[in-house]
């Protein structure tokens, strides 16, 4: 894999390391800094504690996501201990900025009366439907920004890999 310029050659794979703060220059953007399109693209991960007896909740409701039509590169949800805790990690890769993903997520779930996993963790605010600025505060809090990112395809959005067989043709 070679190391990742600046430059968006999605002819080969790539990686970037990313510094501990998450960002190579601080940008600061309507709900915090903005962090960086990696090969991957656009993502963040969330680690926070599951409310006690909701375990059960959170698989059936992953259960329910695999007939869901979802707009993103990756998603992944682990849940694991530590010590006598439960933890749920939310993993997502996506093509747009976190600002406008969160934005549109409140958005999409909001119209279709459906309901986020996230409720299920302990601080998540109950108002998340009408206060996005709560939900993206509980993101914030809760995210671990990634210190390493690859792509097979990097800087490629989904739109574009779909069309690259037809130009292929």
């Amino acid at each position: 894999m070679s190391n990742i310029s600046t430059s968006n050659d999605w002819t080969s794979p790539a990686a970037i390391a990313i510094p501990s703060a998450g960002y190579f220059m601080l940008e600061q953007v309507r709900y915090g800094p903005t962090y960086p399109r990696t090969p991957a693209d656009h993502g963040f991960t969330i680690i926070a504690k599951i409310k006690p007896g909701t375990e059960g909740d959170i698989r059936a409701y992953g259960k329910r996501m695999e007939d869901t039509p979802w707009q993103f590169h990756y998603v992944q949800w682990v849940l694991f201990n530590i010590g006598q805790e439960k933890f749920f990690m939310y993993h997502g890769i996506f093509d747009i900025d976190f600002d406008m993903y969160t934005e549109d997520a409140i958005q999409l779930f909001t119209a279709t009366g459906v309901d986020t996993v996230f409720e299920k963790l302990e601080g998540f605010p109950a108002d998340w439907k009408t206060n996005a600025p709560a939900f993206i505060k509980f993101v914030r809090e809760h995210q671990c920004p990634s210190f390493l990112e690859c792509g097979e395809y990097p800087y490629v959005s989904t739109a574009e890999i779909e069309k690259a067989p037809a130009l292929n043709e």
